[in-house]
């Protein structure tokens, strides 16, 4: 069922245990249960009404939280997802209901001490496209910077580093102006943006995330929230 996009495997577990899954015209009652190729899987309509209520909520991080867990004192950043943190920009029509915090979790991750957009889903299939193993959805970052940079090196942010060992992707990198690099990368290791700079000599002194595939930051201020839109896709 994840494979062919219909949902994610915690959703399909769930639907399973919810019995809204038919195979060959069967409920399915036993979690990863194999099926062949050629079988036919019918979705019960409760489930798209479930997928339909779920929500996904972009916020822009500050300084000082981490995106996940708790951790060395410091509150996780879906703490600021309550109603008085709300965007008054948010132009989703979307009524703020105390469940929409049930199930939500972060589909990436922002360093403690960057800034920008970080996105929370109830939706399995925002968090695969954001960060499943085949993702391909660009990020985009503006980064500042300490220190010079030869032309060479910047052949390298783009394509030529490694990090533990393991080639990266290529990236785009480029002069925003002379103390402000930005990065559009397809791929989200450990702290990787500030490992390549310490690579080429250079000193991260801030960082913000502004894109995320085809959904930007845009002008909402640090700290505040808003829902995706239903006519917004990563």
């Amino acid at each position: 069922m994840s494979e062919l996009g219909l949902c994610s495997r915690r959703e399909a577990d769930e639907w399973i245990e919810n019995g809204w899954v038919k195979v060959d015209g069967q409920v399915v009652s036993t979690l990863g249960a194999r099926v062949p190729l050629s079988a036919r899987i019918e979705i019960n309509p409760a489930a798209t009404r479930h997928q339909s209520e779920q929500v996904t909520i972009l916020l822009n991080k500050p300084i000082g939280y981490v995106s996940g867990q708790a951790e060395d004192g410091y509150q996780p950043a879906i703490v600021l997802l309550g109603p008085e943190n709300r965007w008054d920009g948010d132009t989703s029509q979307i009524t703020f209901k105390p469940g929409h915090l049930r199930g939500l979790a972060p589909a990436g991750r922002l360093d403690i001490d960057s800034t920008g957009l970080l996105v929370f889903t109830q939706d399995g299939r925002v968090a695969k496209r954001l960060i499943g193993q085949d993702s391909e959805v660009e990020k985009e970052y503006l980064v500042r910077v300490e220190g010079a940079l030869s032309e060479e090196d910047m052949k390298r942010l783009q394509h030529g580093l490694e990090l533990d060992g393991i080639r990266l992707k290529p990236a785009r990198a480029s002069w925003q102006n002379e103390h402000q690099l930005r990065f559009v990368l397809r791929e989200g290791r450990k702290r990787q943006i500030r490992r390549m700079c310490e690579l080429v000599g250079l000193t991260v002194t801030g960082l913000k995330r502004v894109r995320s595939g085809s959904v930007p930051l845009g002008s909402m201020p640090i700290g505040k929230w808003r829902y995706l839109r239903r006519d917004e896709r990563f």
